[in-house]
């Protein structure tokens, strides 16, 4: 059996490494209720990017496959959007968090890729 992992399994990968990030980033916020609020959004979002691209990994059909990305798009682009705000807010270890924020555009722009490249083999002869 081949020790290589394939570029999905990488990505994968990625995508859990990602959300161990976010959890032990949302572990330090403030525990105040604003605090509270905010990690428990960004845990949902950060988190799911992860088992929702194993979903796409077993799907269906290629309008699944499409759809089940998406679906890792939005929850991706949803994290950054709590990620900057965390940032505007929070004053210790900023560089973590913009380390974080630049994970996560880069996870974002490589999904979005697939999106495309999905879709427009979706148009073509199959």
């Amino acid at each position: 059996m081949s020790q290589q992992n394939t570029y999905s399994d990488q990505l994968e990968e990625r995508l859990i490494q990602f959300a161990v990030r976010v959890i032990q980033m949302s572990a330090e916020l403030p525990k105040t209720s604003i605090g509270k609020h905010i990690a428990l959004q960004i845990l949902r979002s950060g988190t799911s990017p992860a088992p929702n691209y194993a979903e796409v990994r077993g799907a269906e059909s290629r309008s699944d496959f499409i759809h089940k990305l998406r679906i890792v798009q939005k929850e991706l682009n949803e994290t950054s959007v709590w990620l900057r705000i965390v940032l505007k807010i929070v004053a210790e270890k900023p560089e973590n968090i913009v380390a974080i924020l630049a994970e996560n555009r880069e996870l974002a722009k490589i999904i979005s890729a697939s999106v495309k490249m999905a879709r427009t083999r979706s148009a073509g002869p199959n």
